[in-house]
């Protein structure tokens, strides 16, 4: 029978119907011939093409070439302004300028390897790019939330497919993540326990929907799923902000992300899916509001979730706001454990 579920953290109802329940195979995804297909001559991101990108910002370097490169958004979604220009127009609506700043992480010199095709080392140098580029845009004051996200296949918004992510910074927190923030912090006050972390530990306990707990990370289908076999990657240790990981936390993550990804690739084939980094907003404090998001270190805990899209977002999820999973994240987790990963040689 199908059930609403509603989860802790997201406050957002879900309907899993068992009955629409398929076999993972059912998601499986052939090769497609529409699907992104540049040659590596014309791809802006491969090596020996730097010239076709805007002027880097940052590189790791190896040797006379690179191993990550970042740089400007050739279309940008929000740019660098002077002022914010705040503004009310008609009296009832609210605007500013388009001020923020959008990057593209080039993860890799070669034009077809993702993330779970890469060394451990690359991953690595991959997680340590999105940290110095957060840190960076962090000392912008007018910078609050800084968005890390991957698009990876064309279904999932992704219009190169050589690998890479984005970071978007814009002068507003988001509504979705404001309201996380305050969930976090009310549970808090009156608990004095991060809710995170009680989430986790007992996720961790019930043990049904956790794929994996390795490396400093714990894997799970959450409870409140909207899409099949999404997941969530936690670190165990409590923490708010994912740039003060240690080096040893960054291997366990890049660690965590070659076998997440790798499973779900196993399972499922080359699935499209969008990967989307949930941190701290910049706590930089405001004119006027010196205790803004002062609780965060005690209330907080950044995450990363993992979002195949293996359905479509239709009427009733637009009309509604509730998102209708067919595969329980019981089940999902399960096929997720089974799979047999190859042992790196």
């Amino acid at each position: 029978m199908p059930e609403l579920r509603r989860g802790p953290t997201s406050n957002r109802w879900v309907i899993v119907a068992p009955e629409r329940a398929k076999r993972p195979t059912d998601f499986e995804r052939k090769p497609d011939p529409s699907a992104i297909d540049e040659k590596p001559a014309n791809c802006p991101f491969c090596a020996g093409n730097e010239a076709m990108t805007p002027p880097e910002i940052y590189r790791i370097h190896d040797g006379a070439g690179w191993r990550v490169r970042v740089v400007p958004n050739k279309f940008p979604a929000l740019q660098v302004y002077q002022e914010l220009g705040r503004e009310a127009v008609l009296g009832v609506f609210d605007r500013m300028r388009g001020v923020g700043a959008h990057e593209i992480v080039i993860e890799t010199p070669e034009h077809v390897r993702d993330l779970a095709d890469m060394s451990e080392e690359q991953v690595k140098l991959v997680i340590d790019t999105y940290i110095a580029r957060l840190q960076d845009l962090m000392k912008n004051p007018w910078f609050r939330y800084i968005l890390l996200f991957k698009n990876h296949g064309k279904e999932a918004g992704a219009s190169l497919s050589h690998p890479h992510s984005q970071i978007i910074a814009t002068p507003i927190v988001p509504q979705e993540v404001r309201n996380s923030l305050m969930t976090a912090r009310t549970y808090y006050e009156k608990k004095e326990r991060c809710l995170y972390c009680d989430v986790m530990l007992e996720e961790i306990r019930s043990g049904e929907r956790v794929v994996e707990e390795v490396d400093g990370h714990v894997v799970w289908a959450p409870y409140d799923s909207r899409f099949p076999f999404e997941l969530v990657v936690y670190p165990k240790q409590h923490s708010h902000d994912f740039t003060s990981l240690s080096t040893e936390q960054r291997y366990g993550l890049a660690r965590t992300l070659i076998r997440t990804l790798g499973r779900l690739r196993a399972l499922l084939g080359d699935v499209p899916y969008n990967f989307v980094l949930k941190t701290t907003p910049n706590p930089v404090p405001r004119p006027g509001r010196p205790g803004y998001w002062s609780t965060l270190p005690y209330d907080y805990h950044w995450r990363i979730a993992i979002l195949p899209r293996l359905t479509q977002v239709a009427g009733f999820e637009w009309g509604t706001g509730f998102y209708i999973n067919p595969m329980p994240p019981e089940s999902a987790a399960k096929h997720l454990r089974d799979v047999k990963l190859e042992t790196p040689s």
